[in-house]
């Protein structure tokens, strides 16, 4: 004689199963600064934010940008003109990229805050030149600023999930 089959609620699971109370409940993860850096080097949009200290509130502008490993730092390039004069006058600048997934319930976002200067140096320009980054904004984009990534943080909403493997 077989043993009796485990009861099971409507939805087939047995009942007395360990499963979230909410299967769409949703939990805020800090993101590693590993993790982080991976996702700057796989995108490719964000912002950059700076405030100049005789300024009423900080400017943010969208920008493509590449992800420099050998530097840390966010590379964008500019024309002469607002973004890259405030950047220079304010020499700190904070630098954004997020995710959102379109049920509105999921996403991650990393911010990073460090120095920002132009480069200038012959050699590392030649460098940045084969990185192949194109500006969003057409016209001439000569001038390169770079951010590096002094502070590093990042943040993640995924579904609650019983298994560690099963979070977002």
């Amino acid at each position: 004689m077989s043993p009796p089959a485990e009861p099971t609620g409507a939805d087939g699971s047995a009942i007395g199963a360990s499963r979230p109370a909410n299967p769409l409940a949703t939990e805020m993860l800090e993101l590693t600064r590993a993790e982080c850096l991976r996702l700057l080097a796989a995108t490719g949009f964000g912002r950059i934010v700076v405030s100049v200290p005789d300024w009423d509130h900080p400017v943010i502008r969208p920008v493509n940008y590449v992800f420099d490993e050998p530097s840390q730092s966010v590379l964008i390039r500019s024309a002469p003109g607002s973004k890259l004069h405030d950047v220079l006058r304010s020499s700190k600048a904070v630098f954004e990229i997020d995710f959102a997934h379109p049920d509105g319930r999921t996403g991650w976002s990393v911010i990073i805050s460090g120095v920002a200067e132009e480069v200038t140096d012959a050699a590392e320009l030649r460098r940045m030149e084969q990185l192949d980054l194109e500006p969003l904004a057409p016209g001439y984009k000569g001038h390169w600023i770079c951010i590096r990534t002094n502070t590093v943080s990042g943040r993640r909403i995924g579904f609650v999930s019983d298994h560690p493997a099963g979070r977002a």
